[in-house]
């Protein structure tokens, strides 16, 4: 986490990891589904900031594509559609409240020891990425170099079955 402090980029690590933390604690104690989803959306937006501030530009675009923009469409489509009115009130935390002692005692432990300086495995050396014609490029031409060369059936074949599978939600929520 020093490298973080010495480049400046601490202050915005830590406000946006905290930004993040909060929002998601927001989106499952806030009553209104439409707040919850809002700080959803937010909690979204600050992990594609964190992955910015990694140099993970195309992880961040993805984030902010398919989390910010279609899973959050297709929440808000499934909190319009429900009838919230109808649903009886239920007791929300009480009975899942050890579950939630124990994950909470093991999400700060395991955030400990990533702050404490235990070492999970060291990814690859992300600044040094070469294109075909052996020039330095930057993180997302990479990831397009190697998924349009390398990767080009595999992209294809998922391309047909989000189509079959856009086709086929079409068909079934066709109306007759």
């Amino acid at each position: 986490m020093d490298f973080l402090v010495a480049n400046g980029e601490g202050l915005l690590f830590y406000f946006f990891a905290l930004m993040m933390v909060v929002s998601a604690l927001l989106v499952v104690t806030l009553r209104n589904p439409m707040y919850g989803a809002i700080s959803l959306l937010v909690s979204f937006l600050a992990a594609a900031v964190l992955f910015l501030l990694r140099h993970a530009e195309f992880v961040a675009g993805v984030q902010i594509f398919v989390y910010g923009g279609g899973i959050m469409v297709l929440f808000l489509f499934v909190i319009m559609l429900i009838n919230l009115q109808g649903l009886a009130e239920s007791q929300r935390f009480l009975p899942h409240l050890p579950w939630a002692l124990i994950l909470g005692v093991l999400v700060v432990v395991m955030a400990g020891m990533l702050l404490s300086g235990v070492d999970f495995g060291a990814a690859g050396d992300t600044a040094v990425m070469t294109s075909i014609d052996g020039e330095t490029v930057g993180n997302s031409e990479a990831i397009g170099w190697l998924l349009y060369t390398d990767f080009l059936l595999p992209f294809e074949v998922a391309s047909v079955f989000l189509l079959v599978a856009m086709v086929g939600a079409v068909v079934l929520g066709r109306r007759d």
